[in-house]
């Protein structure tokens, strides 16, 4: 064991000595290996982040939660969009018999757009502002959150239909400005006055914004039914539902539960085909997973040609050494080195001299990914796991560059070796 620590020690102390001996040589020779490391990781850490923003952003959607759409998320709008225009859009009706016949629907949402319009505030005013009808259960559906006091209508304010709203933070900002708070005054929409009782707090960084209202003006649908003419069909009506789950449902056995409601509705006969798509986040999840598994090989691949070079580079490297040391060589061996003491020796040689050029790479990445996520505003982070990768990479780089070169020296005979 003592002797396989020395081998290890007086291999890496070479390696050194050969990086610091021939600087050019080496930093040519390891650029493969840099540009490998750099590509792999870089690409790795990039869709790492962006997956992680992307699924937490999809959280918010729910994992026990159905959304009741025209078009179904696993196919493309554009090859069936006469389809899904076809299809109705949602009523009221429908949602109030949901709400009344599900057995296993904790919560049922249902919200419409109501157009773009122009927000008062005194002389300051927000054009195309769209906004949003919205049923009670939709705070908790859409995970509402608001700035300093502000807060989601209530049970009455709902049911009356009274003149209040929720508000977006970048429509507030446009509106009020800094230094006013916005929450009790009130705006003018096309001649109704309407009390802001809360604004939502920014939607933030993430890619996937599933609900983004940051401008937008929601109001609850009984107002909307009262004040907005929502009654009114137009080709560019816009209804949705969802659907929560009870703790411990089965999410098959509530859509079943939906389609059973909603093919009565629609008075649907048994061999016409649902003209209604239920959604899960499952759908969304199994999309993501190949988009992100064909990134990761497309890094994996330009990441390893640019490895095969290094480990090319490398390999020309341990020869030209093994050359240079082949009178040392065959004098430990006259000494009473062993034919495997001289095969370690080399490949310690060898994974070092790829490890210098795999932290290199990492070290490009860690400082490419700073500047990324500085301009940018999208954080990418460089993990442990990559970065433990990189190196286990650059080691399988360095055990296969040294291999060939290792043996060869390993198999000197110690007189011609002596010779040389």
């Amino acid at each position: 064991m003592f002797q396989t620590l020395r081998i290890i020690q007086e291999g890496a102390a070479q390696a050194l000595q050969q990086l610091w001996a021939n600087k050019l040589r080496t930093f040519l020779s390891l650029l493969g290996v840099t540009i490998g490391i750099f590509c792999i990781i870089g690409v790795k850490s990039a869709v790492n982040s962006l997956e992680d923003n992307i699924r937490n952003s999809m959280k918010k959607l729910g994992n026990d939660v159905i959304y009741i759409e025209k078009f179904s998320w696993s196919e493309d709008p554009g090859d069936n969009y006469w389809k899904w225009m076809r299809r109705p859009n949602f009523s009221f009706t429908e949602f109030e018999a949901l709400q009344d016949r599900l057995k296993l629907a904790d919560k049922v949402g249902f919200w419409q757009f109501l157009g773009s319009k122009t927000v008062k505030f005194r002389s300051s005013n927000v054009e195309n502002v769209f906004f949003l009808g919205v049923t009670e259960d939709c705070q908790d559906l859409f995970h509402l959150e608001f700035d300093n006091d502000g807060r989601f209508m209530n049970s009455v304010e709902y049911h009356s239909g009274t003149d209040v709203c929720v508000m977006g933070d970048k429509i507030a900002e446009s509106l009020f400005g800094p230094g006013i708070d916005p929450v009790d005054r009130e705006i003018n929409v096309g001649g109704r006055k309407l009390r802001i009782i809360g604004v939502l707090k920014k939607a933030g960084n993430d890619l996937l914004k599933p609900f983004n209202f940051d401008q937008a003006v929601l109001v609850g649908f009984n107002l909307a039914r009262r004040g907005f003419n929502v009654r009114k069909e137009g080709q560019f009506e816009r209804t949705s539902v969802c659907v929560q789950a009870k703790p411990g449902v089965n999410l098959d056995d509530m859509q079943d539960e939906i389609t059973g409601v909603l093919r009565s509705e629609r008075r649907l006969k048994p061999r016409e085909e649902n003209n209604f798509a239920l959604n899960t986040l499952s759908i969304l999840s199994n999309l993501f997973d190949g988009v992100f598994g064909v990134l990761n090989f497309a890094g994996a691949l330009i990441g390893g040609f640019a490895l095969l070079v290094g480990m090319f580079s490398v390999a020309n490297i341990m020869f030209v050494s093994v050359k240079e040391r082949t009178n040392l060589i065959g004098i430990k061996m006259a000494l009473g080195a062993k034919r495997w003491f001289i095969l370690l020796e080399i490949l310690v040689e060898a994974v070092l001299l790829c490890v210098v050029g795999g932290l290199l790479g990492l070290l490009l990445i860690w400082i490419v990914t700073a500047i990324i996520s500085r301009v940018l505003d999208f954080e990418i982070t460089l993990s442990l796991g990559n970065v433990m990768f990189g190196i286990l990479t650059s080691v399988i780089v360095g055990m296969l560059a040294g291999l060939i070169p290792a043996r060869q020296a390993s198999k000197m005979d110690p007189v011609e070796a002596i010779r040389q």
